[in-house]
């Protein structure tokens, strides 16, 4: 198996948003936002985060891990049930502070605890009128 990727510290903003080093910047809480979408349709799956380690499992096997902020832990999507995500592609923005990861999911194809396939199925509306804001179930 090869070594883990060692991340550089980013370097100025030119080399940041020009160069061909990958810096990923995390937080101060050590996570860097991760946006998965399907790499066959583009729609978005999930939001998650990574830490240096999650990051780098993710490059060396090939298969997302994430950092489970919940449970203070790493996280290897799928691994239960059976919904793994296979990485076809890592983009980084251009201040390298967020990833998006194109992926094939395993499994049944979900991605949600709730069993849907994406967490992203509802929508915010809001009510002018009476300045009510509620959830509603997303057009598919």
């Amino acid at each position: 198996m090869t070594a883990d990727p060692v991340f550089a510290a980013p370097g100025d903003k030119r080399a940041l948003e020009e160069g061909e080093a990958f810096t990923p910047r995390f937080g101060p809480d050590g996570l860097i936002t991760a946006l998965a979408v399907d790499a066959d349709t583009g729609a978005v799956l999930m939001l998650a985060h990574m830490n240096a380690e999650s990051l780098a499992r993710t490059l060396a096997t090939g298969e997302v891990w994430y950092w489970s902020r919940s449970r203070g832990e790493l996280w290897h999507k799928g691994a239960t049930s059976g919904q793994i995500q296979t990485l076809v592609e890592m983009r980084v923005d251009c201040d390298q502070d967020a990833l998006l990861l194109r992926v094939r999911v395993g499994g049944d194809g979900g991605c949600c605890h709730t069993g849907r396939r994406d967490c992203f199925y509802r929508g915010v509306a809001y009510d002018a009128e009476n300045g009510a804001v509620k959830l509603v179930p997303r057009a598919s």
